[in-house]
């Protein structure tokens, strides 16, 4: 049986390989996708991959995850530093969340350095780049396989 995967991005992240590929790498959101599409494949989940500028759609994305009792693997972006509706969002999900960063947030300037969504998920991934979308998958994979045991 497959189960369903949510892979959610954040603001600007429509952006990536254009936003300055010093920091994020020249990598874009489709070839993220495409990562994502044949690690969730391989580890037997149906994957959702979205994202979105709005804060109320990754909210709405989250709720469907939470009827779906899915796993969540989310780059909140921008977001992590200010959105306290999608921390209350994330705080009701009881399937694994991974929060990941394509940067290492701990090494930035200040306003970027500490995530509102770090205390509510289970893992965190920061600053391995589009590796770290196949590790987040990996981590969901794992910890929703500890759970259901």
């Amino acid at each position: 049986m497959t189960r369903k995967l949510y892979v959610l991005n954040g603001p600007n992240l429509d952006m990536l390989g254009q936003r300055e590929p010093e920091m994020y790498g020249v990598a874009t959101l489709r070839d993220v996708e495409a990562v994502c599409a044949r690690v969730a494949a391989e580890v037997g989940f149906d994957l959702f991959f979205a994202q979105s500028n709005a804060e109320h759609e990754i909210i709405d994305w989250l709720h469907d995850a939470y009827r779906d009792a899915a796993p969540v693997v989310i780059n909140p972006a921008g977001l992590s530093f200010r959105s306290v509706p999608v921390l209350d969002a994330l705080s009701m999900l009881r399937s694994p969340i991974v929060e990941i960063h394509l940067t290492n947030i701990h090494a930035r300037d200040e306003a970027h350095r500490h995530s509102l969504m770090s205390p509510v998920v289970d893992t965190v991934i920061a600053g391995a780049g589009v590796l770290g979308y196949e590790l987040a998958i990996r981590a969901a994979n794992s910890l929703s396989a500890a759970a259901e045991n």
